[in-house]
């Protein structure tokens, strides 16, 4: 025999948390500023001046992807241990990068 059960699960509606929504806001205002800057230096600044425009995309990037990593990803939230064996690898790695980027530029300029 099938068993009929007429009770509906009921449903709870929580009300928004309103602190929650207000950090969301304030983090979207801050990298949306840091946005506008960035838009500003690559449509204001003459295009002779391009070390100045590419080093302040490279900051504000890195800027950008450290305020994500601890704002997203809780690692501000986390103990200082951990925050330091993400950051530092990762300082290492920028530095193997532009190293990388300056050594192929000069094998570039001594093949010419």
């Amino acid at each position: 025999m099938a068993h009929s059960h007429s009770e509906e699960p009921t449903i709870t509606v929580l009300p928004p948390d309103k602190a929650r929504i207000k950090k969301l806001w304030q983090v979207a205002g801050i990298l949306g500023i840091i946005t506008a800057i960035e838009f500003a230096v690559a449509f204001m600044v003459p295009h002779d001046l391009k070390d100045l425009r590419v080093w302040t995309f490279i900051i504000m990037t890195i800027i950008k992807a450290a305020y994500i990593v601890g704002e997203f990803m809780h690692l501000r939230h986390e103990t200082k241990f951990l925050m330091w064996s993400i950051l530092v690898p990762i300082v290492f790695i920028v530095w193997m990068l532009v190293a990388f980027v300056y050594e192929g530029m000069a094998i570039g300029e001594v093949r010419i």
